[in-house]
């Protein structure tokens, strides 16, 4: 399948690449097809890929893995909460947040209070809400990724 989106141009999203949100994400419940993209030129390496809409191809979210900027990242989370993602394990499951990049680029941050967990197995996935404050929805990482490059 092809889509025309608005970062990367026309792709070509195999069927196997697709995601499955039954319940649609936070602040868009009627999207529910989506895939991972990440910037070619740039790599996997810088952690930043893209959650693309098979549904509006217009709509693209920043996501990274967040043991990238808070290694000890490991909420507790209600079974309940993960079950329109499957059967999870600690080998099928993946683990998103998203990534805010402001016009002031030192004041990016990830959302560490609705991360989005993904069966890779099964291509499905939700987005939940940890409850608490031990983890914020505004994670400053701009120095963290700064210092990440300096060390390579």
């Amino acid at each position: 399948m092809k889509i025309n989106t608005r970062i990367f141009g026309e792709v070509e999203i195999a069927e196997d690449k697709i995601i499955i949100f039954d319940n649609g994400i936070i602040g868009f419940p009627e999207l529910k097809r989506f895939t991972l993209i990440h910037d070619e030129e740039k790599g996997t390496n810088v952690g930043i890929r893209f959650l693309q809409s098979i549904d509006e191809p217009s709509f693209a979210m920043p996501v990274m893995d967040p043991l990238i900027v808070k290694p000890d990242y490991d909420p507790e989370v209600n079974d309940e909460l993960l079950a329109s993602a499957g059967e999870l394990t600690s080998e099928n499951l993946l683990v998103l947040v998203t990534v805010t990049v402001p016009s002031d680029i030192t004041r990016m941050s990830v959302n560490l209070q609705g991360p989005i967990v993904v069966n890779v197995d099964e291509r499905r996935a939700c987005q939940i809400i940890i409850d608490g404050s031990e983890y914020p929805v505004k994670y400053p990482i701009y120095d963290i990724l700064q210092a990440g490059k300096e060390g390579e």
